[in-house]
C-alpha cells in the first residue's frame, strides 16, 4: 500500500499535528452530535422545534445532549485500524485495508452484543469501551456490508448500488496520514469504503474527503486541498459526480450570502458527493468552526453526515483550540476520543519508539494488539 516517510518531527510539529489530529476527530463529533438532534427533519421542522434561527445549540438526541451517532463510533474505529495497522507492520503483514476490515467487524460486534467480550484478547482497549455498545441508527448498507467476514474490495465491492455518505464520513482519519503521499491516502479510503459502499460515487467521495482533510492537515488552505482532491479523481472510472459536485460546492461560495437554501440546494440528493459537497462549501463559507457548523446542519437533508464531515475539514484546519468549548464539554465520549487521538499522534510521530519488528511496548500492544482479531 505504501509507507509513511522519513519526516523529523520536532517538538512544535508534533504539537501542531496532535492539535490537527484532536481537531478533526473531536470537530467531526460535534458536528455529527448536532445534527443527530435534527438529521431527517426538514427545515421547516426544524425552525418549528429550535426557533426561527433553526438548531443553535446541541440539542437532545438519543436521551442526551450531544449524544454522537454510528458515524463518529465508526471514524474511531477507521483511528483504530489504522494504528493496528502500523503496529503490525513490524510483522511483515503490511496491507491496511485487512486491519481496517477486521476494525470495522469490531464496531459491528458492538452492534449486536450487550457489551464488552473481555475473552477476546485481540479487541484491544477501544472495543472494550462500554459506551460504544449502543445501535445509533446504522445504515442498512453498514450492517450488510460488515455482517459477515468477507472484505468487499474493489474489484468485489460490498454493496456495489450504494452511494451514502457513511463512508466518507468515517474516513477523515485517512487524511491523518500525513507522511502518506496523497494518492496513497486516496487509494486506502476508497478500498476501505467499498468494504460497505460499493458504488463509485460511495467510494471516491471518501477518497475525495480523505485527500482534502490530508492537505488541510498539512497545512493547506481548503480551496486548494478540494484542488487537489479534484486532481486526483480525475483518473479514476466513475469520478464525475464526485468532482462535479465539488466543483459545484466551490462555484456556490461565489453565490451570494450562505444560508441553509444553498447547503440543502448541494446536499439535497443525500448521496455521499452531495453531501460531501454541502460540508466543504460550509466550511468553505465559514465565519468560524460554530457558524461553519450550524450552517452544515440547518437544512432538510442529512444533517449529522454533513455536520460530521464539515467538522473534520475545520478542525482539520484550525486544530482543537478553535472548537466551541461548550459543545465539547457536553460532548458524549470525549474522554475516549482525545485518548484515541493521541494515541494516534505518538504513534505516528514516535512509533520506532514505542515498536520495531526485534520488540515493542508491552503496553502497546495491549492496547493495539498485533493478533489477526
Amino acid at each position: 500500500m505504501g509507507a509513511t516517510g522519513g519526516a523529523v518531527w520536532g517538538r512544535t510539529e508534533q504539537q501542531d499535528f496532535r492539535s490537527r489530529v484532536r481537531g478533526t476527530l473531536l470537530g467531526s463529533a460535534v458536528g455529527d452530535a448536532l445534527g443527530a438532534a435534527v438529521d431527517r427533519l426538514g427545515l421547516e421542522e426544524i425552525r418549528q422545534a429550535h426557533g426561527p434561527e433553526g438548531l443553535v445549540d446541541l440539542a437532545p438526541a438519543y436521551g442526551r445532549r450531544g449524544a454522537v451517532t454510528h458515524l463518529t463510533q465508526l471514524t474511531l474505529f477507521s483511528v483504530d485500524g489504522l494504528i493496528r495497522a502500523q503496529v503490525r507492520r513490524d510483522t511483515g503483514a503490511w496491507y491496511p485495508p485487512t486491519d481496517l476490515h477486521r476494525a470495522y467487524l469490531r464496531w459491528a460486534a458492538t452492534q449486536r452484543d450487550w457489551g464488552p467480550d473481555l475473552r477476546r484478547k485481540d479487541d484491544g482497549w477501544l472495543a472494550h469501551e462500554e459506551w460504544l455498545y449502543v445501535r445509533r441508527d446504522p445504515a442498512r448498507s453498514l450492517l450488510l456490508g460488515l455482517g459477515d467476514d468477507i472484505m468487499g474490495t474493489l474489484d468485489a465491492p460490498k454493496n456495489p448500488g450504494e452511494d451514502g455518505p457513511e463512508a466518507t464520513a468515517r474516513s477523515a482519519p485517512f487524511g491523518l496520514l500525513v507522511g502518506w503521499e496523497p494518492q496513497l491516502v486516496a487509494q486506502l479510503a476508497v478500498e476501505c469504503a467499498a468494504q460497505t459502499h460499493g458504488h463509485p460515487g460511495g467510494y471516491l467521495a471518501a477518497g475525495a474527503y480523505a485527500v482534502t482533510v490530508h492537505a488541510l492537515a498539512r497545512g493547506d488552505s481548503l480551496d486548494g486541498a478540494v484542488q487537489r482532491a479534484l486532481a486526483l479523481l480525475s483518473a479514476r472510472p466513475g469520478h464525475e459526480p464526485v468532482s462535479e459536485a465539488l466543483q459545484h460546492a466551490l462555484g456556490a461560495v461565489r453565490q451570494g450570502m450562505p444560508g441553509p437554501a444553498r447547503v440543502a440546494e448541494l446536499a439535497g440528493a443525500g448521496t455521499a458527493p452531495a453531501v460531501l459537497a454541502a460540508a466543504v462549501y460550509c466550511a468553505l463559507v465559514a465565519e468560524d468552526v460554530r457558524h461553519g457548523l450550524l450552517l452544515a446542519v440547518n437544512h432538510g437533508a442529512p444533517s449529522a453526515a454533513t455536520g460530521a464531515l464539515a467538522g473534520g475539514l475545520l478542525g482539520a484546519m484550525h486544530g482543537e483550540t478553535a472548537l466551541p468549548p461548550a459543545w465539547l464539554a457536553e460532548l458524549e465520549g470525549r474522554p475516549t476520543i482525545l485518548e484515541l487521538a493521541d494515541d494516534f499522534a505518538m504513534e505516528m510521530t514516535q512509533g520506532p519508539a514505542l515498536h520495531t519488528p526485534a520488540g515493542a511496548s508491552p503496553g502497546w500492544l495491549a492496547r493495539y494488539p498485533r493478533g489477526a482479531g
